[in-house]
């Protein structure tokens, strides 16, 4: 195995140990309106894992490079680390505020700051990274498919979810936030 191989493993154990806490460290508090989820999170739990198992076999048994050249690989990496690492940053910086479910918290206020001044959800911005960069590094575009489009439909029913529970809660002042910033990608989307 060579030294790319083992960061990866390395980095997919470290991918799932992370997700694994923050589910079971990071829930609502029992004074919280939890009752916003709709089963969001079961969601995305059913389709990151899948989509990762997918990703991984279908580059087991096929073969549809998308490159040639080696740099795709560590392309890849560089997109996994990087958003396994902003991810954490993210999550911390928003404190008690982050849940893995959708949660509004009793003083909660919209965090219009950092990483917030340009995207409305960076935290799955940088999930989908990590998915990006775990497509590219299989270096297989069947695999890239099952890398992106799952997390991609699973975050994309989840932002509808936490935006309705948003405006709800804030109305007029997230409305306005929500046109001055992009979902998940700066100045694009």
């Amino acid at each position: 195995m060579n030294t790319l191989q083992i960061i990866f493993t390395a980095s997919m154990a470290a991918w799932f140990l992370s997700e694994f806490l923050y589910k079971n460290m990071l829930k609502s508090g029992a004074g919280d309106r939890k009752d916003k989820d709709r089963s969001t999170l079961n969601f995305l739990w059913i389709a990151i894992p899948f989509s990762i198992a997918g990703a991984v076999i279908s580059s087991e048994y096929t073969e549809f490079p998308i490159s040639d050249e080696v740099r795709i690989l560590y392309l890849g990496m560089f997109f996994i680390l990087t958003g396994i690492l902003v991810r954490f940053i993210i999550i911390r910086s928003l404190g008690k505020y982050f849940t893995v479910d959708v949660t509004i918290k009793r003083d909660h206020k919209i965090m219009k700051h950092g990483f917030y001044r340009y995207v409305r959800h960076p935290s799955y911005a940088f999930s989908l990274l990590t998915s990006l960069g775990l497509g590219l590094y299989l270096n297989n575009w069947i695999s890239f498919i099952f890398a992106i489009v799952p997390p991609f439909i699973a975050f994309s029913y989840r932002i509808r979810i936490e935006e309705e529970a948003l405006i709800e809660q804030f109305g007029e002042e997230y409305l306005e936030y929500r046109r001055q910033t992009k979902k998940l990608v700066p100045f694009i989307y």
